[in-house]
């Protein structure tokens, strides 16, 4: 029985990191986030541990988000964090470097592909491929992404939102912007100071958007109750928020995914815009987990769409998949360097 682990897939997010050994699954899920001592700049935490310390560290500890929309922001912390995933799957005594894939926003520039692939060959990997985030949270889907019929992926993430037709295993129009997740969360606390006075925590921010926020407003709201800090008079204090409130807030951010998504209907070629009317378009990613935001997209565009099965695992598990079948795809969507 060989143990050794010789292939990791790595969907590396801006909010979430997930990785993927093949017959095992996904073995790690866990925030892009790494907690740094900075008077002795050695690394205190990563993943979980890491995320409960922001908004509550002492002036030398800083926590990184390593990756801002989808890209490396911080070269050296990302290396670290890929170092710590590779440690953490890997059995102890085995010395083999495994290979990687690593997933990518589509709308990537070269010098950004080629951060991804350096960090992960100075953390540990044999060799370093990667492959698009439209394509894998197509294969994640289940979507048949070799037929010469074509396929529409909405993959909402927490950095970047990602909108692509894919026929015949590539991607034939695209759309990549940096709205997602993240400025749903920014946009709750936006709406709390405007609205209610109070500043609240990203944490609070995004239980809020995942506990009761919805895309289009609901007749039965739901409530939720938060804490947070008083503007005017500087002191903790804690309100109701109704999912229609949530509504309100990310209203702007969705509304940008909205036109994001009519751009690539534009330019995608009429045989193929006739396929996805017939298909409608798959959600997936862990912001496409907002309540109705299928809807609010099928409404938006006249067409239909559908949340794909475990949307938060579909790019995780389309590198999975990947693996398994390295010599199908490598022509098609491996770039070592």
């Amino acid at each position: 029985m060989n143990m050794f682990i010789r292939k990791i897939g790595i969907d590396l997010g801006t909010c979430n990191s997930l990785v993927f050994v093949p017959k095992k699954g996904v073995v790690l899920t866990e925030p892009s986030v790494v907690a740094v001592d900075v008077s002795e700049n050695k690394i205190l935490a990563v993943g979980q541990e890491a995320k409960e310390m922001i908004g509550r560290t002492p002036d030398n500890i800083t926590v990184f988000r390593p990756l801002k929309d989808g890209v490396i922001a911080d070269f050296r912390i990302t290396e670290a964090m890929l170092k710590y995933f590779i440690t953490k799957v890997k059995p102890k005594y085995q010395f083999l470097k495994p290979n990687l894939i690593i997933s990518v926003p589509a709308g990537i520039t070269s010098t950004e592909k080629r951060a991804v692939i350096e960090a992960a060959l100075l953390a540990g990997a044999r060799n370093a491929y990667i492959a698009k985030e439209p394509i894998l949270a197509a294969i994640g889907a289940g979507i048949p992404i070799h037929t010469c019929s074509g396929h529409m992926v909405v993959d909402v993430g927490g950095g970047t939102t990602e909108v692509a037709v894919i026929s015949l295993g590539g991607i034939v129009t695209f759309n990549s912007i940096r709205m997602a997740g993240d400025k749903m969360n920014m946009a709750v606390s936006e709406y709390m100071k405007k609205k209610h006075n109070l500043a609240v925590g990203e944490q609070t921010a995004e239980e809020v958007k995942i506990k009761v926020g919805t895309a289009v407003p609901e007749e039965k709201e739901r409530y939720i109750e938060i804490r947070g800090r008083d503007l005017v008079s500087g002191l903790p204090r804690s309100i109701k928020v109704s999912s229609n409130e949530v509504c309100e807030a990310v209203q702007d951010v969705l509304e940008e995914i909205i036109l994001a998504i009519k751009m690539v209907l534009r330019d995608t070629p009429p045989e193929l815009a006739s396929d996805i009317m017939d298909k409608g378009m798959v959600l997936s990613g862990g912001g496409g987990l907002l309540r109705n935001l299928d809807q609010l997209i099928a409404k938006a565009t006249g067409v239909p769409c559908f949340l794909a099965d475990e949307a938060f695992f579909c790019v995780v598990k389309g590198t999975g998949a990947v693996l398994e079948n390295l010599d199908v795809y490598k022509r098609s969507i491996m770039s070592k360097k």
